[in-house]
């Protein structure tokens, strides 16, 4: 039996018909209500691991994680919405997200001052959940 916990999308339509997911919310009730720590999980991009998680927060609809990147990309640290997590593993302690090495490496630099700051979260938004064509 498959362990993984596919994340439940708490997917709204727009009136262009699209669905559009809250980037800044886990997608699954276990998660956001913080019942799993995260920290210290792997981390899964498309195409291939990226490092581990050295601090998540479940805050409604403020949620994030901060992931150390190791060695990959000299150690940078970045922030990850929420809505890029596709699905976790508990048993292998590995979450799994929708974006590729490359999106994570070219993203903005975590800044820890700024993590609560509007303008920021907005940057940080607009990067993960714009138009993923211009990544």
């Amino acid at each position: 039996m498959d362990e993984r916990k596919d994340l439940n999308r708490d997917d709204t339509l727009q009136p262009t018909g699209a669905a559009v997911v809250d980037i800044w919310t886990f997608r699954t009730d276990q998660m956001g209500g913080g019942d799993i720590d995260l920290t210290g999980y792997s981390v899964e991009a498309t195409d291939g691991g990226i490092g581990k998680i050295d601090e998540a927060t479940y805050e409604a609809g403020g949620s994030y994680l901060v992931v150390d990147t190791g060695p990959w990309i000299f150690g940078k640290k970045v922030l990850l919405p929420a809505g890029v997590v596709d699905r976790l593993d508990p048993d292998s302690e590995t979450v799994f997200v929708s974006r590729t090495k490359d999106e994570i490496k070219n993203a903005p630099e975590y800044d820890e001052g700024r993590s609560r700051d509007d303008d920021y979260r907005g940057e940080l938004g607009g990067y993960y959940g714009g138009d993923r064509s211009g990544l």
